[in-house]
């Protein structure tokens, strides 16, 4: 039997050899010369004479096809058409990325850099079709080429970018930037793998590699010209300089090389398009050919391999030192090759100096991951430019913002200085002397107060140094924002209290947004048509048009439009249900959603002692009018968190158990879909009914989940935590169910000492439903199986308080039960939720962004 990975690639191989339809006589390939890519909407330069676009486009697509990938239209696979039409598609993008550099360059504009681990990109082909105005003259010219264009479409895969939340803002942040016309370009690491693809084996989760590089991928550019090179390890001496200075010098070191591959981002209805710029590592020596001569064919190829492992995976697991050290590389490699980058691009224009460097760059730390450029910067100025301190500070704080993206102290990236020391050592002493000088501002804040400085320092001295890269982000940076209002406020409380009294004004908030074109006007094309039917065409550049369905809520036919397509979008998810999970759903049925990153905090533990819950009151009252209802979970759990896995396990045996019960007649399933990516939410999140945001109040520092799915009409269910608490306050207390202890209720039980056994003992029905999971019930024979949940609820303290918001939490599913069985009612707080959260368009928050954190002006290009 092949191995999975095997299957994958045979399964692969299958799609790109099969070809897609026999040769039509009408449709062989012209071999006349073939002229630019003119007369398709949105192009410059003379049309073509009488072609029509669509008649251009089908030109290109065969030019592709025989030029490009030497294939026949009788031989060719669908993947191949769909590769020959993502290069016609992008012959216009080049164009345009071209002709918007160009401008930038030539007025020498401010730029912002976005630095990110991870781009959480989906797939490109729809959304470039809509950003540039060629979906229906794609569609028009594969028709006329005798191709499916749906099954065309779908031989694209999801990059393997990114993994949650913080991947996929940093995708709608460079669609928004785009759209806007702000010179931007994204920073980032190209994954050979992603995260992993998920599949499940008896309930378990099981990883397997996500090879979504192995056939190549047709939108990216490599520029082997720009590669940088890359100093690691070594150490560091003192030598005196050419001036007679005494100074540091980083030697002996061991360098890769980061070649970067290009992907252009197409703003929507505009010309600009910016570039996602993304580093692959390379050793420098790939092949030692005496030690192959010599027999030593590993050895040979050794250098390579450890040069490649740098890019090799997303988030490698850190269970283990060498996971740890790899992550550290990981996260200076793409910094290090991205200042490189921006001192290149500034420094070839005739006229910039260091001078002007913070006037025409604009970096944005996303999270902490790249918090190792204000170190970076910091010793480029120092060892390389031979500056002295306070001007080369002066650069790195008047360049550097921050986004802090959680309230978890676990989450904030710590590293031991002993690994530290050894992967980057000068840069060590550089973190030292930043600390050694923020001591001294701390002295002079509050002098002798040692609890104040242990609070700043950037070296953690509990059981063990440690570097704190939060701090050092927020003390190398001019602007530190959180991402929702109440993550802001609890920044300045709770996590950085001292840092906002040392540095007044520093931080700021900026709530998250999402791209409307994708998470609308992409994935819910039922939808976007009856909006852009109702209000015109200009909703997906101003969200906030949406304000004018409120008119219509009460409407009872626009309500029968809005609930028809909500049906048919369902319908479609019921089919995927089916082909993933082998569970059959009723689009009648109410369809209760909770899709996000698997952790204790998002608690889809309590999720399910509600569906427990539900399960044992069908069974003991099987004639009770219930609303059916279809619980669906996707999530991926980090590779070496066992509790998260050990919770996907529970939900997906539970839910077994449940889906084949024959007493409870269809009143409830659960269906957990695998592999979680964007091209499935895409199919999610235009079904949901109910939209679970249902963390513990204080530990979500926004969510963008919850976003996506009220712009689609879904109602949520959820606590004041995170981007919940504006929602609310967006779309009023009647058309959302809000349960749970608030962040004052949190920290007050808290701190009278939270007894779990105390909710345990006093309600019967969690009781039951908790020694129920403890049980052998669901997996006869094999006790214990969900141990670690069971023991993290009740003997483990249950950290984030599920069994104390469980009983609000199912008061709040029994009114979301009394409100759906009112259809017109439903109706309208589907609409105004729709209608109502155009401020959680991320084109606001990038404007806020620009306007406040970046000064940056946006740069039309005609």
């Amino acid at each position: 039997m092949p191995s999975p990975a095997k299957s994958k690639v045979a399964r692969a191989k299958a799609k790109i050899e099969e070809p897609s339809t026999p040769i039509p006589e009408d449709h062989a390939v012209s071999t006349a010369p073939f002229a630019p890519m003119r007369g398709v909407s949105g192009i410059h330069g003379p049309k073509l004479s009488a072609d029509s676009p669509e008649d251009v486009m089908r030109s290109l697509i065969q030019r592709h096809l025989v030029s490009t990938l030497a294939r026949h239209t009788g031989s060719a696979t669908p993947r191949d058409w769909w590769v020959a039409t993502v290069l016609a598609l992008r012959d216009t993008i080049h164009e345009r990325l071209i002709t918007t550099q160009g401008v930038h360059n030539a007025h020498n504009v401010r730029r912002v850099y976005y630095f990110s681990l991870e781009y959480l990109m989906g797939r490109l082909f729809g959304s470039n079709l809509l950003a540039t105005g060629l979906s229906e003259t794609a569609r028009a010219a594969l028709e006329g080429l005798g191709q499916d264009f749906e099954r065309v479409r779908d031989c694209e895969v999801d990059m393997g970018l990114g993994n949650g939340g913080l991947g996929r803002l940093a995708a709608c942040f460079l669609d928004s930037l785009a759209t806007l016309d702000y010179p931007a370009l994204g920073y980032g690491i190209y994954y050979e793998f992603g995260l992993f693809r998920q599949a499940f084996v008896n309930g378990h989760q099981i990883e397997h590699p996500d090879s979504w590089t192995i056939f190549g991928d047709p939108w990216e550019v490599v520029r082997p010209e720009y590669t940088q090179e890359v100093q690691l390890y070594g150490r560091v001496e003192n030598v005196f300089d050419d001036r007679g200075y005494y100074r540091p010098k980083w030697v002996d070191t061991r360098t890769i090389l980061g070649v970067p591959h290009d992907i252009p981002i197409a703003g929507f209805g505009t010309t600009t398009v910016n570039l996602l710029r993304l580093w692959a590592s390379k050793a420098t020596e790939d092949f030692d050919l005496a030690a192959f001569n010599s027999g030593g064919y590993v050895e040979a190829v050794r250098e390579k391999a450890v040069g490649e492992t740098v890019s090799k995976v997303l988030y490698p697991n850190d269970k283990t030192e060498n996971g740890k050290e790899l992550r550290l590389v990981q996260q200076y490699f793409f910094v290090a090759c991205s200042l490189r980058d921006i001192l290149r691009r500034h420094l070839r224009t005739s006229g910039n100096t260091w001078e002007n460097f913070a006037d025409k760059v604009a970096v944005q730390l996303n999270d902490t991951h790249p918090a190792i450029a204000v170190a970076e910067l910091m010793r480029i100025l120092l060892d390389e430019e031979r500056m002295e301190w306070d001007p080369a500070w002066a650069i790195v704080t008047r360049t550097f913002a921050y986004t802090n993206h959680t309230l978890l102290p676990e989450a904030l990236e710590k590293w031991g200085v002993p690994l530290f020391e050894r992967v980057l050592p000068r840069h060590l002493q550089i973190i030292y002397d930043i600390n050694e000088r923020l001591m001294r501002a701390v002295e002079l804040q509050w002098p002798g107060d040692n609890e104040k400085k242990r609070a700043c320092s950037l070296i953690e001295e509990n059981g063990g140094k440690m570097v704190r890269m939060a701090n050092l982000a927020v003390v190398g940076s001019h602007t530190v924002n959180g991402v929702a209002a109440l993550h802001t406020a609890l920044l300045k409380k709770h996590l950085f209290p001292e840092f906002d009294s040392l540095y007044p004004g520093k931080f700021q908030n900026k709530t998250n947004g999402i791209t409307p074109r994708r998470w609308l006007l992409k994935c819910n094309p039922r939808l976007s048509a009856l909006i852009t039917q109702r209000l015109g065409d200009g909703w997906p550049r101003n969200l906030d048009e949406l304000r004018g369905l409120e008119k219509w809520a009460g409407d009872r036919t626009f309500q029968d439009e809005f609930m028809a397509i909500k049906r048919a979008n369902k319908a479609e998810l019921a089919a995927v249900i089916q082909a993933e999970c082998g569970v059959e759903v009723s689009p009648d049925a109410l369809f209760d959603v909770q899709i996000k990153r698997l952790h204790e905090y998002k608690r889809q533990h309590l999720n399910l002692l509600h569906v427990l819950a539900l399960y044992r009151r069908i069974l003991q009252h099987p004639d009770a009018n219930v609303v059916p209802r279809v619980v669906i979970f996707a999530a991926k759990a980090a590779p070496g968190y066992d509790l998260a896995k050990n919770i996907i396990r529970a939900i997906n045996v539970i839910g077994a158990r449940i889906n084949g019960d024959a007493r409870i007649n269809g009143k409830l399933k659960v269906a957990f879909l695998p592999n979680y990516r964007v091209s499935l939410a895409e199919k999610i999140i235009p079904a949901a009914d109910l939209s679970e945001q249902i963390s513990t109040a204080g530990k979500e520092a926004s969510g963008t989940g919850n976003m996506k799915l009220a712009l689609n009409g879904a109602l949520t269910i959820g606590t004041l935590d995170g981007a919940n608490v504006e929602i609310r306050e967006e779309v009023g207390d009647d058309n959302i169910f809000i349960f749970g202890l608030t962040v004052e209720e949190v920290e007050a039980l808290r701190g009278r000492g939270y007894n779990p056994w105390d909710f345990y003992h006093h309600d019967e029905e969690l009781r039951a439903v908790i020694d129920w999971l403890g049980s052998d019930y669901f997996t006869p024979g094999e006790h214990g199986a969900f141990a670690q949940v069971h023991g993290s609820l009740l003997h483990g303290g249950d950290p984030y308080m599920v069994l104390a918001d469980f009983r609000s939490y199912c008061e709040s599913q029994a009114r979301v039960d009394a409100a759906y069985r009112d259809r017109a009612g439903w109706a309208r707080k589907a609409i105004l939720n729709t209608a109502r959260v155009g401020k959680f368009s991320s084109d606001r928050t990038i404007r806020e962004y620009a306007n406040d954190i970046w000064r940056l002006q946006p740069v039309a290009v005609k």
